[in-house]
């Protein structure tokens, strides 16, 4: 996801990761920066319920989603609109 911040651009990147009770912390897939970053972590409920992944990527989808880019890529599977 790439945000813009007073015109600069960043990019964002949302991993899963299982906190251990120590506090080590075990990424579900590699990572790779080119230096070291900033992170933010959630600490979620134990196991994920069945619409936790599309309840968190929503407001990531929706700004996807409503882009006019999107409109023109989809608008052939909409109703035709009357005059």
């Amino acid at each position: 996801m790439t945000a813009s911040v007073l015109g600069f651009f960043i990019e964002m990147r949302t991993v899963e990761a299982i906190i251990q009770p120590n506090g080590e912390v075990r990424l579900a897939e590699p990572v790779h920066v080119l230096a070291p970053r900033r992170a933010l972590l959630t600490i979620l409920e134990d196991e994920p319920q069945a619409n936790e992944a599309a309840l968190l990527s929503e407001a990531a989808l929706a700004e996807d989603w409503s882009r006019p880019e999107e409109d023109a890529a989809w608008a052939h599977l909409q109703p035709a609109k009357s005059s």
